[in-house]
């Protein structure tokens, strides 16, 4: 059971893939923010356009 046990937890397979994972969370993270940022922007732009014509 001990020799199990063991191998479970030196067994690092999995671990390539946790970070595979955090990196695309994190570079969601970033294009969500950006998208959010971008369209606030492009927002104010088309107002102002719109209220000089």
């Amino acid at each position: 059971m001990l020799r199990r046990l063991t191998a479970l937890l030196g067994d690092e397979r999995g671990v390539s893939a946790l970070e595979y994972v955090v990196i695309a969370a994190l570079v969601a993270v970033v294009v969500i923010g950006s998208i959010s940022l971008l369209g606030t922007n492009v927002s104010k732009l088309f107002s102002t356009v719109a209220s000089k014509i």
